[in-house]
């Protein structure tokens, strides 16, 4: 389908020129697929918030570009606008940015921002609150009476009914339960296969990446050090753990067993695939073909 995002050397270095200046992002070149759910790790200070921070136009670089859809965000600023419709951002616990009178008039906030009709901003809200699980009851109470996993469906939905082309998300299941956690993830996955869009997660859960993304980006040191399926990252578990980042239990668990010296693969990072191996050395074991 071709690149959504590409970037071309994007440096970001924060008070240049003074004695303290630090490079937040250094020389980052890759590109994004249309269609990709791609997982963004790597430890606090790596560069990760100013790299999403790049991909609507929150922070302009210091140098190199970024491309969206082909077109150089910054080719002229007076059109920035637009690319934060093409790019939607949820941030870290975005129920702080509700503040409307009711869930439908958050929800409608940006498609009325787009000078979209009155009757396509009502489609728009309409089909984000489906997708997000938001009935007609919710719609009318004040997003101040929802649960924490209530108003961050609600967040969500005001992003998506912006219609993105990408949609990147900060820790969406930050500060959540298992079960609200998972709620939101599950929605997500399943919002990104029935529209096809572009989806950028950012977490520190390896569970949830391992679970949910197709392709990581591993950031340590303000570079990118690791971008390939989610299969070769984790197969990669060690030099993870070396970088101080954490990998999925059942891929410690693998790990622990190589250790042992029983011949299992290193590149096991969810359950389901730990039992088909589990299951298929057994096999081996007793001779069988699998």
């Amino acid at each position: 389908m071709g690149a959504i995002i590409r970037a071309e050397h994007l440096t970001q270095i924060y008070g240049q020129g003074m004695p303290d200046a630090s490079t937040a992002i250094d020389d980052l070149s890759f590109e994004i697929e249309e269609g990709d759910f791609v997982g963004l790790i790597g430890s606090t200070g790596s560069g990760k918030s100013t790299l999403i921070n790049h991909f609507n136009g929150i922070l302009k670089p210091t140098s190199g570009k970024l491309y969206i859809d082909g077109q150089d965000m910054w080719a002229d600023p007076k059109q920035i606008r637009k690319f934060r419709f093409l790019v939607g951002l949820v941030f870290q616990y975005p129920e702080y940015q509700l503040f409307e009178e009711t869930v439908e008039k958050d929800i409608a906030y940006g498609p009325i921002n787009m000078g979209l009709s009155e009757q396509e901003i009502r489609e728009r809200v309409k089909q984000a609150a489906e997708l997000c699980e938001i009935d007609a009851e919710m719609l009318k109470k004040s997003p101040f009476d929802l649960s924490g996993g209530q108003k961050r469906r609600v967040a969500i939905a005001g992003v998506i009914a912006m219609r993105p082309r990408v949609l990147v998300l900060d820790e969406p299941a930050a500060g959540l339960d298992p079960e609200g956690r998972d709620n939101i993830l599950s929605q997500i996955k399943a919002y990104h296969k029935e529209t096809g869009t572009t989806v950028v997660l950012v977490s520190h859960s390896m569970e949830d990446i391992a679970k949910y993304a197709d392709k990581v980006i591993v950031m340590n040191q303000s570079k990118i050090k690791m971008y390939d399926t989610t299969e070769k990252v984790f197969a990669r578990a060690e030099e993870l753990l070396q970088m101080g980042l954490s990998v999925p239990q059942v891929t410690k668990i693998f790990l622990k067993l190589r250790e042992m010296g029983i011949n299992v693969p290193a590149n096991v990072y969810t359950i389901p695939y730990a039992v088909k191996t589990i299951l298929a050395h057994q096999a081996e074991k007793k001779g069988e073909i699998v």
